[in-house]
């Protein structure tokens, strides 16, 4: 029977005269319900109503989690993801579900025209796309997935196909969006990055002519409240940037948006020592990996490293200068085993300070600085707490031997996932669900949480940046 099923299903009993209550279910069961009740059939939706597709790094995330359940439907996770890769490398941020109607979501396929404005960069033609990627989280994902069951995944040969597609998407945004020049990947559009509406993006986006509000219609607001939710202005920026990339093909240059971010570029270095372990495994051997991830992390601490703010800093590539906004993509590479022990200890630091109070003001990790102007508990990434990115900075306090801290955050993380019903992001200070609830990758690392070796110290993500197999 399938490990979800299991967990998921009550053994059918003898009927009794005295039957007392039935004692809840744990988090562990309500977390794999959560993923049940999200799972297509080939892949994981992050929500039903809100996010009805398949979405890039969710997917990751989802599969990091599934794995402790279902090895093989952690392993379609990432094949349904990566069957939709482009001739030209990338990972689109969307996968589209054609039984979906066009108006449940926007942008829609509609929008996009993959097939179409992308022929020439490579866009599949039997699946409906984004044009735009998302962080490289999948082959940490991978991996993670493989060691879960070594035996199915080699018998299935998942890390030997798997391989080649995750060579050529790091491939892909090493030579095509060094649009700075100095080795780090420029993110093109604000959804690319992940933390849609960050304050991090509000100067670069202010050079951006919105799309008139008459040509889009927001689906989202559908599914939640518009004070949660981005400004239409930050909206019809979005829309404008994304059709002005369709409308060229998708071709990779300088244009009104370019921002290298401490996040998607650690989380890059990190996938590539996962890349390391992967080509080993699969017999492809490429010592230049492990060499990438480390001039990658030399790149971030030279071009991104604010010692006045004593973490890393978003930098807008047209502008060519440092954004003055501290988000909580520049407390992630904190994950990276080759940081200085300096600029750790400074990261840690300032991530129980008061710009974001953990460990003091508050439970979790907010998205953005307490004590910024645009700060916002409720409104999406301009405030609140996600589990994926405090996830990522539990296992960066592990990884830089902070067992206490980690522990503390990890118990954070697990209580607030259950009070908050797997909120999609929560209040920072007082752990109130905001966005969706059932959202799919607050389930799934809860149950990576929960699955974890937290008294040894130790962690999937730090036996990667170890080479412990």
């Amino acid at each position: 029977m399938d490990r979800i099923a299991q967990l998921t299903t009550r053994p059918a009993g003898r009927e009794t005269a005295y039957d007392p209550a039935a004692a809840p279910p744990s988090l562990q069961v309500r977390a794999a319900q959560v993923l049940e009740g999200n799972w297509t059939g080939a892949s994981t939706v992050p929500s039903r109503g809100l996010y009805p597709h398949q979405w890039s790094w969710d997917s990751a995330f989802i599969a990091i989690g599934l794995r402790h359940l279902s090895p093989l439907r952690a392993q379609t996770e990432l094949e349904t993801l990566l069957a939709a890769q482009w001739a030209d490398g990338r990972i689109p941020h969307i996968v589209f579900n054609p039984s979906v109607p066009l108006d449940a979501y926007f942008p829609s396929p509609d929008f996009w025209r993959s097939s179409t404005a992308g022929r020439a960069a490579g866009a599949p033609r039997t699946v409906q796309t984004s044009g735009i990627v998302q962080p490289p989280v999948h082959a940490l994902a991978a991996w993670l997935v493989h060691l879960a069951d070594p035996g199915l995944s080699r018998a299935r040969g998942f890390l030997a196909r798997a391989y080649p597609r995750l060579a050529a998407w790091h491939g892909y945004l090493l030579r095509r969006r060094d649009l700075g020049g100095g080795g780090l990947v420029s993110v093109v559009h604000p959804w690319e990055q992940g933390m849609d509406n960050s304050p991090c993006w509000d100067r670069p986006l202010s050079r951006v002519t919105p799309a008139p509000a008459r040509s889009f219609r927001r689906a989202d607001l559908d599914h939640g409240a518009p004070e949660d939710r981005p400004t239409d202005l930050d909206y019809g920026r979005y829309v404008r940037l994304a059709a002005d990339y369709r409308d060229r093909g998708y071709a990779d240059g300088p244009g009104d948006f370019a921002v290298e971010d401490p996040a998607f570029n650690a989380l890059l270095a990190a996938s590539e020592y996962a890349l390391a372990r992967i080509a080993q495994e699969s017999g492809a051997r490429d010592p230049a990996r492990e060499a990438r991830a480390e001039r990658l992390t030399a790149a971030l601490v030279e071009r991104l490293w604010d010692p006045a703010a004593g973490m890393f800093l978003c930098r807008d590539v047209r502008a060519g200068e440092l954004i003055p906004e501290r988000g909580v993509s520049g407390l992630v590479p904190l994950l990276l085993p080759g940081l200085p022990d300096d600029l750790a200890a400074t990261l840690v630091r300032t991530v129980c300070g008061p710009h974001f109070g953990l460990g003091g003001t508050t439970r979790l990790v907010p998205s953005y600085d307490l004590l910024g102007d645009a700060f916002d508990p409720h409104r999406y990434w301009r405030g609140p707490a996600w589990f994926n990115t405090n996830w990522l900075l539990e296992r960066g306090l592990r990884l830089h031997g902070e067992r206490g801290r980690a522990d503390a955050l990890r118990k954070g993380m697990l209580h607030t996932a259950g009070a908050s019903g797997f909120a999609e992001y929560v209040d920072p200070y007082t752990a109130q669900a905001c966005g969706a609830t059932g959202f799919g990758w607050s389930a799934a690392l809860t149950l990576d949480l929960l699955h974890d070796r937290p008294a040894r110290g130790r962690n999937g993500l730090t036996a990667i940046m170890e080479g412990d197999r």
